[in-house]
């Protein structure tokens, strides 16, 4: 074999090469392609069936937060001595309750959510321990007065959190 004879086997398969290139590049492009689709769709209908999920999860959250509204939770949990310590006890038992209670929605809200319902939770339960320490607590109902009414200048903890929670719903749809 000549270098001539190597040349034209050289341009005969130049030609296939290049073909054969550019369908890999193609085809690999494809399959790239199809693959990105198919998990785009498939993320659609897992977020068309987790969607409900989260939005019940943030309605659960903000039910949570009302509840553990110091002018709601006093109202709706009464003492059941004259006892400051026994009401602070109990109070802080039904918010913890509540919160145990929704411990498993922390799955489906945004991890800073869930840090600012905890926050809320714990500023809560210090307002009443703040209003058990003071010297003009010294029944149960004392320190429901002294917890409303430092209510009455500043807004409760739980309100910070409720409004977090309305904006990162607002922003899913």
């Amino acid at each position: 074999m000549d270098i001539d004879n190597l040349i034209e086997l050289l341009f005969s398969i130049a030609p296939a090469l290049v073909v054969g290139a550019i369908a890999y590049y193609f085809f690999k492009q494809h399959i790239e392609n199809e693959n990105s689709r198919r998990r785009f769709l498939l993320q659609k209908d897992l977020q068309k069936e987790t969607f409900p999920l989260r939005l019940q999860a943030y309605e659960r959250m903000a039910l949570f937060l009302e509840r553990i509204a110091p002018s709601k939770l006093l109202t709706r949990v009464h003492p059941t001595s004259s006892s400051k310590e026994d009401y602070e006890s109990l109070l802080i038992a039904t918010i913890e309750q509540e919160f145990e209670h929704n411990l498993s929605q922390q799955i489906y809200v945004s991890d800073q959510c869930w840090s600012i319902t905890q926050a809320a939770k714990n500023a809560t339960i210090q307002l009443i321990r703040k209003a058990n320490i003071n010297e003009k607590t010294d029944t149960a109902n004392k320190l429901r007065e002294v917890v409303l009414t430092e209510l009455m200048d500043k807004p409760a903890p739980s309100n910070a959190a409720l409004s977090f929670i309305k904006q990162e719903v607002s922003e899913m749809w």
